[in-house]
């Protein structure tokens, strides 16, 4: 198979129930599209039948592959994995419970085009729409949340652990090389690096689906500002040890 244009990204940890109506909804419109892709789906050492039913997916849809974890890495462990074996020239990656469809990815293309090398989906910017809406606690450690992040890495982001990013080949093999954070706080870590490394980043307006039976937890909310104080202190101390000439700008890979 030659390099497909686009590579999904799904990290999957106990997703047997909620993955196969979402391996569907994919086929079903990337099926409908003009360009090449392929789907990654990379088991983080689930206790239940993800791995299982994945493979019998294989069978059923066109470049579906599996990458089979046995252990347990962390979300930003194996979307990470999931980014650098990935062969599209545009990376995205994407929640297994569907909260936002792949439909949504034709509108992050024009941007592309205009140079941007980071796209990601804005739940807080005009236009966004949540359904159902987030519960108000939810809500609020979110919002304060998010501008302990914006202070700390990443002014002017509104949401950065929206779980639908997209990066060209090129981003994504210079930032996920850089990564250090395996859990919660890696969406965070992957935009202040995008930052530091000269790409630009659009925030684009999405349609959420809130999945009640989602398994965040209410400490991940303080982990991911443990893990934005981590990486701000490694960016003051250059631990990911980036030099002048890896902050040019970097060519773009549509030309």
């Amino acid at each position: 198979m030659a390099k497909p244009f686009l590579s999904v990204i799904i990290p999957a940890h106990n997703e047997a129930k909620r993955l196969p109506l979402t391996l569907i909804d994919l086929d079903k419109h990337l099926s409908e599209q003009e360009f090449s892709y392929e789907i990654l789906v990379v088991n983080d050492g689930s206790t239940d039948d993800t791995a299982e039913i994945t493979r019998r997916f294989e069978l059923l849809i066109k470049n579906l592959k599996l990458i089979d974890n046995k252990e347990n890495k962390g979300k930003g462990g194996v979307v990470k994995q999931g980014m650098l074996a990935a062969k599209g020239a545009w990376r995205l990656f994407m929640d297994a419970d569907n909260s936002t469809s792949i439909v949504e990815f034709n509108k992050m293309i024009p941007y592309f085009k205009n140079g941007y090398d980071v796209v990601i989906a804005d739940r807080d910017i005009k236009g966004s729409r949540l359904v159902p809406a987030q519960p108000w606690y939810k809500r609020i450690l979110g919002n304060i949340g998010n501008l302990i992040i914006q202070i700390l890495l990443v002014p002017g982001i509104w949401d950065t652990q929206c779980g639908f990013k997209c990066y060209s080949q090129e981003a994504a093999e210079k930032i996920f090389r850089l990564t250090r954070i395996s859990r919660w706080g890696f969406d965070a870590e992957t935009l202040a690096l995008a930052k530091k490394l000269g790409y630009k980043i659009k925030e684009i307006p999405v349609f959420w689906v809130n999945d009640t039976r989602s398994q965040v937890r209410l400490s991940a909310y303080l982990q991911v500002l443990l893990e934005t104080a981590k990486v701000r202190w490694w960016l003051w101390r250059n631990v990911y040890n980036i030099n002048d000439s890896a902050v040019d700008k970097p060519i773009n890979p549509n030309g």
